[in-house]
This record gives C-alpha cells, structure tokens and sequence, in this order.
C-alpha cells in the first residue's frame, strides 16, 4: 500500500471513531448517594446505574457560581426527565431541562436545572454534584 492510502485509511478510522466521555469519580457527598461516577462529554451524562440524560444544545459557555462568572458549559437537555439513580433517588426532584457544569484543575461541578429558561447562575439549581 502506498503512502497516500494508508494515509487515508488511518485519517478515516480516526474521523469514524466516536467520541470517547471523560469520567469523573463522585467526590461529594450527593455525588456519591445519588448519581456514583459519571461519564459526561458534549452529548450527555451516563450515570453509574447506567441512567441517561442527552444534551440537546450547547446554550451557553459562562456560568455564574456564588456571584461570580466563571467558564463553563450550559447545555439544554433534549427530553427533560428525573431518572432513578443510586439508592431510589432522583436526579432532581422535577424533570431536568438543563445542565451546567464548571471547574477547576481537580474538581468538576454539575448543577440540574428544571428551569424553563436557560439558567445564567447556579441560584435556580435543584441539585449540584462534585466529581474529581
């Protein structure tokens, strides 16, 4: 095979090949009792019973936590739901509509929302999550 095909064999496998989610171990206490480790990308959320939740669209990219803006992502969920998670809890205790999530260096937070507008601080949150 020449240079050119394998070239364009390698550069197909790698646009093909899906997305792989981050996971993040659960750190906090609601963490641990409700959702258990996450996987979490741009698409959605699968939580550690394997429950999930699929983002819509990308809504927004800075949050504001504690007053304070911060860099972030706020996505709008496709079908709002409160799935059953660790232990019989729920997720929120409404329907999710969206999800925003920030972080530093070691730790990421989720915040669920069951908002109907697109929240712009964590003070309409029904739930927040810490993962490291």
């Amino acid at each position: 095979m020449n240079r050119a095909r394998i070239l364009a064999l390698a550069l197909s496998f790698a646009i093909a090949s899906p997305a792989l989610a981050d996971t993040y171990a659960a750190i906090s206490k609601t963490a641990m009792a409700i959702t258990g480790d996450i996987e979490f990308d741009d698409f959605g959320i699968t939580f550690e019973n394997g429950k999930q939740i699929v983002f819509d669209e990308l809504v927004g990219d800075t949050f504001v936590v504690g007053g304070e803006t911060v860099n972030g992502s706020v996505y709008s969920v496709s079908e709002p739901k409160d799935p059953v998670l660790l232990n019989g809890n729920r997720l929120c205790g409404e329907p999710v509509t969206y999800v925003a999530s920030w972080g530093d260096a070691d730790t990421t937070t989720v915040a669920v929302f069951s908002t109907q507008d697109v929240p712009q601080s964590d003070a309409d949150m029904c739930a927040s999550y810490t993962y490291e």
